[in-house]
């Protein structure tokens, strides 16, 4: 990225896709069965599914999955016809014919869903490739066990749907130890027995470190791959993905009892040298990180003072040599020292949140090889 370029942005995020496909490269390695798929839903948890998902079919990955048909739309011209590419969320009344124009492949999840791809399979006479999900114990999406099981007893109640795998989703498997993960196998087992020869998938991120039961013949990890750790309590294993810098504005010295930002919740309790930073909650970065976030400049950490606005934040510079950062300057705001996963417990959220919040804003640098 070019220093003209930079200049009329307020942040550059730096997206490593050299990191993501060693992500997805090191999970599956962890499989004891089947492939390694790639969720890129939400633009790629925010990294931006045009630039991530070719990144990934390069290093190898075959199967996508995306939440909304618009999503798998905009996407499907961009990775070969050889890569799958799903839609969890199914196909919505009215919408079941996009999915043939344009190769995606519905994850069914009710009755009335399965019945219309059937009814279009029948109007078209042949059989269409498609997902079947049943819950597990998420109760969000996917057919009740008992909805489940007349489905397969009737004689041809799977007529016309050319089944790729039976799947399910996991809720608690990022804590190894919770007897749902436990409970939710063997109800997945006592599905899948139902369909002999029927391909499966259970395993999410956290789902891949649960152990070979879980892993089946098609994993989906999503969070993992963009860095975020996958077990909870333990350190992370994945490799961090972002790297976002804030530009400074202003410096300035503020004597002791100053206060500073909206609603003055925070107070210099000596001599201070403060920054403004050009990035606020319109950019993503949340306003829950106000007087609990941190910057970071040459491994120094550099804490958020005041209330997160708009379009600004401001740091606490005091520690730094005075002169290292003026105007134009950058301080790292997300780093490998402030992970996603370090912000989000900073904010009160999940990691999730804060890699899907990042804004349209930033100046988005794509690095490493797999950016060719």
């Amino acid at each position: 990225m070019t220093r003209d370029r930079l200049a009329s942005f307020g942040a550059r995020l730096s997206i490593d896709l050299d990191a993501l496909c060693d992500n997805w490269r090191s999970l599956e390695a962890r499989l004891h069965s089947g492939e390694c798929a790639a969720v890129v839903k939400a633009d790629a948890y925010g990294l931006g599914a045009a630039q991530v998902a070719p990144a990934l079919y390069r290093a190898g990955c075959r199967q996508f999955f995306v939440a909304h048909l618009n999503e798998g739309i905009a996407l499907r011209p961009l990775i070969p016809d050889d890569a799958e590419l799903h839609v969890l969320h199914g196909a919505h009344p009215g919408a079941e014919g996009e999915f043939v124009r344009y190769g995606l492949r519905p994850v069914l999840n009710s009755l009335p869903q399965v019945h219309a791809w059937q009814a279009l399979a029948a109007k078209l006479g042949r059989r269409l490739p498609a997902i079947l999900q049943v819950d597990t114990g998420m109760a969000r999406l996917g057919l009740t066990p008992e909805a489940f099981s007349q489905l397969v007893a009737t004689s041809g109640g799977l007529a016309g749907i050319d089944l790729k795998y039976l799947m399910s989703h996991l809720v608690s498997a990022e804590d190894p130890q919770s007897p749902v993960n436990r409970r939710q196998l063997t109800g997945f087992r006592a599905a899948l027995a139902q369909l002999p020869g029927v391909r499966a998938s259970l395993a999410n991120s956290s789902g891949v470190f649960l152990g070979g039961d879980y892993h089946f013949d098609l994993a989906r990890p999503g969070a993992a791959l963009y860095g975020v750790t996958p077990v909870a309590g333990q350190a992370n294993p994945m490799r961090q993905v972002i790297r976002l810098q804030g530009k400074v504005l202003q410096t300035r010295s503020i004597a002791a009892g100053t206060s500073v930002g909206y609603a003055h919740s925070w107070t210099a309790s000596r001599s201070s040298r403060i920054a403004t930073v050009a990035v606020g909650y319109a950019d993503g970065y949340l306003r829950s990180l106000s007087n609990r976030g941190v910057a970071h400049c040459d491994g120094i950490a550099l804490p958020l003072i005041g209330n997160i606005s708009m379009d600004t934040l401001m740091v606490d510079i005091t520690d730094l040599p005075e002169g290292r950062i003026d105007e134009g300057d950058f301080l790292d705001l997300a780093d490998p020292l402030n992970g996603v996963d370090a912000i989000a417990a900073q904010a009160g959220t999940i990691g999730y949140e804060i890699l899907t919040s990042l804004g349209r804003r930033y100046a988005r640098d794509y690095q490493g090889a797999a950016a060719a």
